[in-house]
C-alpha cells in the first residue's frame, strides 16, 4: 500500500498586512529564504499610516524615535523632517523602506483576506481573498495591526444624512472641501484632537460632540534642525541599542520618586518641565507611581485640568474639556497642536454629550435631546475595534472547525500576545494581551517579528513543520497578564484599551503592562528553552 504524500505548500508563508509589521516580516523571511506572499486591502503598502490621512494626521512618538532599529544604513540615509512627522511623510518612509528591500513584487494589493482554515490532514493553512484567489501556505503571520477596523457610532440615522460622511481612518486621497461648511466631528480621541484644529481654520462652522474628554498635552512640534538630526545619526547605534532594551521603546530616565513624596511646589515644576518637553510620556513618567496610585495620579490630572483652564477662555467650556471620570494616562493620553486653543474661536461650538446626548442623525444633521446642529459634512472619529477586530474579523479556523472568533468569544486568548493555542503556525504580531500599544510600536514590531522569524527557522533546522502554544501556557500568561495589569490604574477606566468602546465587545486590559524589557527577556527565555510552552510538531 503507498503511503500518502503531504500536500506541498503553494507558499512557505502567508502575511496579512503591508503596514510597518508586514513590511518587516517580508523582509526577514525573504532573508531566511521562504517563499512569502503577502496580502493588504489597501491600493497602497503603509497600513495605518496609509489609511490614516485625515488633515492633521501624525506620529505621536518622536519621527528619529519611531522609525525601524534594524538597519544602520536606513538609518543614515533617511531625513526626518519634523520632531512628529506627519502621515505622509511616514508613509513615503514606508515605501522607501519597501524599494529598498526590494519587497514590492511579493505584496498583492487591493486584496482583502477574507478566510483561513487550518487544514488538518497536511498541517497547512488555506487562505481565501475577496478576489477568490486561493493560497496554501505553511506559516501565517497576522500583521494587520491594533488599529485597523473603523468603528461607527452606536447612533441611528447615519444613512439619513445628506451630506458627506468621512471617518477619520477612510479620508479619500484627495482631500475633503470644507471651506465655508458647516461640519460635524463626533469623537476627540487621538484623530479627533488632531484634526479638529486644522478643520477648523477651514470651515465656516464646526461644531464637536465630545462624550468623553481627553487629556492632551502639547507637541510643541517643529522643523528638526540640520545639527539635531546629525548628532542623533551620530549615536544612532547606542540609541537603537538602549531603545531594544528599554520598558517601552523610548530611552528616558526612569523616575525614582513616588508623586506623593514631594511638596506641591516641587512637584508643580517637576510637571511644568515635562509639560514643555512636548513629549507623550514626559508627564507620566515624572513620578514611579503615577499609573498605580489613585491620589498620586490626582495631582497630574489636576496640573492638565489647570493648563486647560489657562487656555481656554471660557470656564463652561473649560470644565467640560477636563476629564474628571478617569486617571490620567488610563486612556492614551493626546498629544496636540492648538485643540484646547481652538475652542476660543468664535465659530467653534463644543457640544458635551454627557449632558446633551446624541438622539440621531438627521438629513441635516445632528440632533441631540436638547437641539439640532445642522451640518454640512460629517466627520467621524470614533475610533477603532482595537487590538482584536483585525483578528476575528477575518474568519481563522483552526483545529477542529473552532474559529478564532468563536475561541475568543469571552475574550483573547494568547500565549505572549504571538501564538493562540489550536491554531498551529498562526503567529500575530504585536498581537493582545502583548506590550503593543503601550510602547513605541515600531520597537514592539521588530521584537514579534525576529521572534517569529528566529522561530520558524528553529523549526526548519530541525526537520519540524508546526508550533502551537499548549493551553496550559496560554491560560498562565491569560492570567499573568490580568495579574499585572490588576496592579495599575488602567483596568478600572472604560477605553479602547479593555475594549469598552464597542458594545458587546469582551471586558478585559488588552495588553501587557509589565514593560516592554521584561516582555523581551520572557520571550527570549521561551525560545532559549526550546519554545517552552509549545507542542512542536
Amino acid at each position: 500500500m503507498s503511503q500518502s504524500v503531504p500536500s506541498a505548500p503553494q507558499v512557505d508563508a502567508v502575511i496579512v498586512g503591508a503596514g510597518a509589521a508586514g513590511l518587516y516580516q517580508l523582509h526577514r523571511f525573504r532573508q531566511l529564504g521562504l517563499s512569502t506572499r503577502v496580502f493588504e486591502a489597501g491600493d497602497d503598502i503603509g497600513g495605518t499610516w496609509y489609511w490614516n490621512r485625515y488633515p492633521g494626521a501624525r506620529c505621536d512618538i518622536e519621527s528619529m524615535t519611531y522609525s525601524y532599529t534594524f538597519c544602520p544604513e536606513l538609518d543614515q540615509e533617511w531625513v526626518w523632517s519634523e520632531k512628529y512627522a506627519t502621515q505622509p511623510e511616514i508613509l513615503r518612509y514606508l515605501r522607501h523602506v519597501a524599494d529598498r528591500f526590494g519587497l514590492r513584487p511579493h505584496i498583492t494589493l487591493s486584496t482583502r483576506v477574507l478566510r483561513a482554515v487550518h487544514q488538518e490532514d497536511d498541517g497547512l493553512w488555506e487562505i481565501t481573498t475577496d478576489t477568490g484567489e486561493r493560497v496554501t501556505a505553511r506559516f501565517l503571520v497576522m500583521a494587520s495591526g491594533c488599529a485597523t477596523v473603523p468603528k461607527e457610532p452606536e447612533v441611528p440615522g447615519l444613512a439619513e444624512f445628506a451630506g458627506p460622511v468621512h471617518h477619520t481612518s477612510r479620508w479619500p486621497r484627495d482631500g475633503v472641501e470644507l471651506a465655508g461648511r458647516r461640519v460635524a466631528v463626533i469623537g476627540t480621541g487621538a484623530s479627533g484632537v488632531q484634526c479638529v484644529p486644522l478643520i477648523a481654520r477651514q470651515a465656516a462652522a464646526l461644531t464637536v460632540f465630545q462624550r468623553t474628554p481627553v487629556y492632551a498635552l502639547p507637541a510643541l512640534n517643529r522643523p528638526l534642525t540640520g545639527a539635531e538630526v546629525a548628532a542623533r545619526k551620530d549615536d544612532y547605534p547606542a540609541f537603537r541599542a538602549a531603545q531594544r532594551a528599554s520598558k517601552g521603546g523610548s530611552v528616558f530616565t526612569m523616575p525614582t520618586r513616588s508623586a506623593l513624596e514631594t511638596d506641591e511646589r516641587e512637584r508643580t515644576a517637576a510637571y511644568e518641565h515635562a509639560w514643555n518637553q512636548g513629549v507623550l510620556s514626559a508627564l507620566l513618567r515624572s513620578y514611579t507611581d503615577l499609573l498605580v496610585d489613585v491620589d498620586a495620579n490626582e495631582t497630574a490630572a489636576e496640573f492638565v485640568r489647570g493648563k486647560i483652564r489657562a487656555t481656554v477662555s471660557d470656564p463652561v467650556v473649560a470644565e467640560a474639556l477636563s476629564p474628571r471620570s478617569y486617571p490620567f494616562g488610563t486612556k492614551r493620553p493626546c498629544l496636540d497642536s492648538g485643540y484646547y486653543e481652538t475652542f476660543n474661536e468664535p465659530h467653534v461650538t463644543l457640544v458635551d454629550l454627557r449632558r446633551d446626548p446624541i438622539e440621531e442623525i438627521t438629513a441635516k444633521g445632528v440632533r441631540t435631546a436638547g437641539q439640532e446642529y445642522p451640518a454640512d459634512v460629517l466627520v467621524l472619529a470614533t475610533g477603532f475595534d482595537s487590538m482584536t477586530g483585525a483578528l476575528t474579523g477575518v474568519d481563522i479556523v483552526g483545529r477542529g472547525g473552532v474559529t478564532l472568533r468563536e475561541r475568543w468569544g469571552a475574550g483573547p486568548l494568547t500565549y505572549l500576545g504571538l501564538l493562540s493555542a489550536g491554531f498551529p503556525n498562526l503567529f500575530t504580531v504585536t498581537g493582545p494581551l502583548s506590550p503593543s500599544v503601550l510602547t513605541n510600536m515600531m520597537v514592539s514590531i521588530e521584537q514579534h517579528v525576529e521572534w517569529i522569524t528566529d522561530c520558524v527557522a528553529y523549526l526548519r533546522e530541525r526537520g519540524l513543520t508546526s508550533i502551537e502554544a499548549t493551553p496550559e501556557a496560554e491560560r498562565d500568561w491569560v492570567e499573568h497578564t490580568a495579574g499585572t495589569a490588576a496592579r495599575t490604574l488602567y483596568p478600572a477606566t472604560d477605553s479602547w484599551y479593555t475594549g469598552a468602546n464597542v458594545p458587546g465587545k469582551p471586558r478585559g486590559f488588552l495588553a501587557y503592562t509589565g514593560g516592554a524589557d521584561v516582555y523581551r527577556a520572557r520571550c527570549d527565555a521561551v525560545a532559549a528553552g526550546g519554545y517552552e510552552g509549545c507542542v512542536l510538531r
